[in-house]
């Protein structure tokens, strides 16, 4: 397997709130490999763009951090503020959800871009445009030239969100972490920046971290998936052995929950997972998921149950009861 770019190594993230201490990421460990798209799934709360936000220092002041995320080999928890601001668009950049409340609605996204350039690439303010429009071009934005000059209310919903990948690989970063990209626009503007965001793994040989809801998504462009649920990393898999051989009832009950072509027509209904993802102030020495999962019993109650090997090819789950094949065919 080709040597890790980023390896995230029981990392644990807490909030310091004035109604008590809040756990949000528990003991969670990933990778990813040079040229590699990892997708991060599961339900709203359930840790994800915090655990994103971890990995340049991006989190608040109240936020506790522990654990050790790696860059190169570099250590990044506890990292000097400086030598974080080195490596924020330089060497991890970010795609955020909404890009018509991450870009300045008073500067022109040719400015905006420009200024990527100038901070960490040292260049000239008439290079840096001109870098800018190669960079609109390079995602697709057509008559780049012209569009460099508008401000973000000039743009469509998707133009924007491909100005925010023209800002965020500006520089040829290491990591691009892709936080709910496509989650505001419509299924044929989401396909395209789901092409563009493969176009420059391909070319520039980027590794991509993308976190969404969207199974989908998933399925269309990662190479390998993390379920992550109440704040722990569930199961992870290589995308297709995922899909076709869900272990945890969560990622189960996810898939069921997520209609499918020629499966789910006319009036029937998706299949949804009952209650809440759980806000947790500790977490407990149990599975989180036992209160919402059809085959927990006082094990899952009672004691955590850890990462490990389940189908081989490196798919691990954190389940005392696997989902079995009848199982999975019962509930589809």
């Amino acid at each position: 397997m080709t040597a890790a770019i980023l390896e995230v190594d029981d990392l644990s993230v807490s909030f310091v709130t004035e109604s008590g201490t809040v756990s949000a990421v528990d003991h969670v460990s990933l990778d990813l490999a040079a040229g590699e798209i990892v997708g991060v799934v599961g339900e709203s709360g359930c840790g994800k763009s915090v655990t994103a936000m971890s990995l340049a220092g991006l989190l608040p002041g109240s936020a506790r951090v522990s654990g050790s995320v790696r860059l190169r080999g570099t250590e990044l928890v506890g990292a000097r503020e400086t030598d974080l601001r080195r490596v924020r668009g330089k060497e991890i950049a970010y795609i955020f959800q909404e890009p018509m409340t991450s870009l300045n609605p008073v500067l022109t996204v040719g400015r905006q871009i420009v200024e990527v350039l100038e901070v960490h690439e040292r260049l000239s303010r008439k290079r840096a445009k001109a870098r800018a429009v190669e960079l609109l071009s390079l995602v697709g934005i057509p008559s780049p030239a012209r569009r460099v000059d508008n401000y973000p209310h000039q743009l469509s919903g998707g133009m924007r969100q491909r100005v925010m990948i023209a800002m965020a690989v500006a520089c040829n970063p290491t990591v691009l972490v892709a936080d709910e990209p496509t989650t505001a626009l419509d299924v044929t503007v989401q396909a395209g920046i789901l092409e563009v965001l493969r176009d420059l793994r391909d070319r520039l040989g980027t590794s991509i971290l993308i976190i969404t809801h969207d199974l989908g998504v998933i399925a269309d462009v990662a190479d390998r998936v993390v379920v992550m649920y109440a704040g722990r990393v569930v199961e992870r898999a290589p995308v297709t052995d995922l899909f076709a051989h869900p272990h945890h009832h969560y990622t189960n009950g996810l898939l069921n929950a997520s209609p499918v072509p020629g499966r789910h027509a006319g009036g029937d209904r998706l299949q949804e997972i009952p209650g809440l993802v759980p806000v947790l102030a500790t977490q407990p020495d149990a599975c989180t998921f036992a209160d919402r999962c059809p085959a927990a019993d006082d094990t899952c109650r009672g004691e955590a149950p850890r990462l490990a090997s389940v189908g081989g090819s490196g798919h691990l789950a954190a389940c005392w009861h696997p989902v079995t094949a009848r199982q999975q065919e019962a509930t589809r």
